[in-house]
């Protein structure tokens, strides 16, 4: 039997994480820098301003977004969503969960590299930080693996102070998108003991937090995000990944005979969750494009094309075509559009008043004098704009006489009216025991809606 070489790696026997004792293997990742870290840092600032920020945004003094749970009130882009528009929010959810499915099948993990949360606040906030307080990629190893001196102690203190308080700023930054600033900043200023358990959430949220971004990082990522896993069932050949040219860059070397992957391993000491992007496409890569930026600067240091680390697929790989484009991709671009303009007519389309009338359940008809038959129904309008309304109900299929509250309801903004109301047929305008009636909504002379219901007689 041939001995195996020792000194051949082994692929794919054990998570990319995992030391030859079976202990962690921390990744010390190289700072990226190049045309695509530029706008990715753009883009993740613009993304930590939209999340730290836009639950203070108002509109006409109401927020553009809130999640109260609590109240079961939604506002989503100024939008509002009550328990009521369930429908609205399952198909929105569906609309998004096939997004997610096509974006993925598309231009694959995309996501998670330049628009996660998780990847933003790690790459953008906590390992800049870290790398300030402790040096760059290499220091921080070599400190990790050395004694506990005051150079290193005094560094790990600040570093975890720092990290505590930004894990509490998170958290309160995450609990302004269900409460608002205003009740927020209420809670805060009350006493622990009037507000004891949010206070205990709050600080199991921050430990959470501060234990993801100062011990558990990455893990996230390869081992507990579901998206991670599920792409591997979503991406084909054609789907568009960080990709390496293997075609161009085989067999490795430096030798002019060679290919032109000098085998270097930067690609592999800038990534941030460690992996070797020349070994294939691996659950572990979020495509951050930080292989791409090294790997292009290496190119034009050795006087070779940039792109043998590049945004392409397996077949435009395979067959060595020159853009990332083909007919799927770009039929697939065209639903993702459909998709999104499907969830903006949505929003925008979505009834501003919505009225829910029943007849009250457990009754019967009553008799009423002058030979005249009536039915009790309750009625409930919800008032989904910003701005008051002054409504009024009528009945349109026959002569009849409603009686209720008031001749008008007036709802303020976000409000809700629950009356009941009844309605007085004469016993000639019956169609038997069961009689249909339409009721219709206005707002002055406009009519918002209509309902038909039962009128049951003898």
């Amino acid at each position: 039997m041939k001995k195996q070489n020792s000194e051949q790696p082994s692929f794919r026997d054990r998570p990319i994480n995992m030391a030859d004792d079976g202990g962690r293997k921390w990744v010390y990742a190289k700072k990226p820098k190049g045309k695509l870290f530029k706008r990715r840092t753009i883009l993740s600032w613009i993304f930590l301003a939209f999340l730290l920020g836009a639950p203070f945004i108002k509109i006409d003094g109401h927020p553009f977004m809130l999640l109260d749970i609590v109240g079961r009130k939604f506002v989503i882009f100024g939008a509002i969503f009550w328990a009521q528009d369930t429908f609205i929010l399952a198909l929105l959810m569906l609309t998004f969960v096939l997004f997610i499915v096509l974006f993925t099948v598309t231009y694959g993990r995309v996501w998670c590299g330049w628009a996660c949360p998780q990847t933003i606040f790690l790459e953008m906030v906590f390992r800049k930080i870290e790398t300030l307080i402790e040096g760059n990629y290499i220091k921080r190893a070599k400190r990790d693996k050395g004694e506990w001196d005051f150079d290193k102690i005094w560094r790990k203190v600040l570093k975890h102070v720092i990290f505590i308080i930004l894990s509490i700023i998170m958290t309160n930054a995450f609990l302004l998108w269900f409460t608002g600033p205003e009740k927020l900043w209420t809670i805060v200023n009350e006493p622990i003991s009037d507000n004891f358990s949010g206070f205990f959430i709050m600080i199991i949220i921050s430990a959470f937090f501060y234990w993801v971004y100062s011990f558990f990082r990455e893990q996230i990522c390869t081992m507990v995000c579901p998206y991670g896993r599920m792409q591997g069932v979503l991406l084909d050949k054609k789907s568009i990944i960080v990709a390496y040219d293997y075609l161009r860059g085989e067999p490795r070397g430096k030798k002019d005979t060679e290919g032109d992957c000098i085998n270097c391993k930067r690609c592999v000491a800038v990534c941030p969750t460690g992996i070797d992007i020349r070994n294939g496409t691996q659950l572990e890569c979020i495509n951050c494009t930080a292989c791409i930026d090294e790997c292009d600067i290496v190119m034009k240091s050795v006087n070779k094309p940039k792109g043998l680390i590049r945004f392409d697929s397996y077949e435009g790989i395979k067959e060595g075509h020159t853009t990332i484009w083909n007919s799927r991709n770009k039929a697939y671009s065209a639903v993702l559009v459909i998709l999104f303009s499907f969830f903006v007519y949505t929003l925008v389309t979505r009834p501003a008043v919505e009225a829910t009338i029943l007849r009250t359940s457990g009754t019967l008809f009553q008799e009423q004098p002058n030979n005249k038959i009536s039915n009790l129904y309750n009625i409930k309008i919800i008032n989904k704009t910003h701005e008051d309304k002054i409504l009024t109900v009528k009945i349109l299929s026959h002569e009849a006489e409603l009686q209720m509250a008031g001749k008008s309801i007036t709802l303020k903004n976000h409000d809700m009216f629950e009356s009941v109301m009844i309605l007085i047929l004469d016993k000639k305008e019956l169609d038997g025991n069961k009689t249909k009636v339409v009721f219709g909504v206005y707002e002055g002379e406009k009519l918002i809606e209509t309902y038909d219901l039962t009128f049951v007689g003898p």
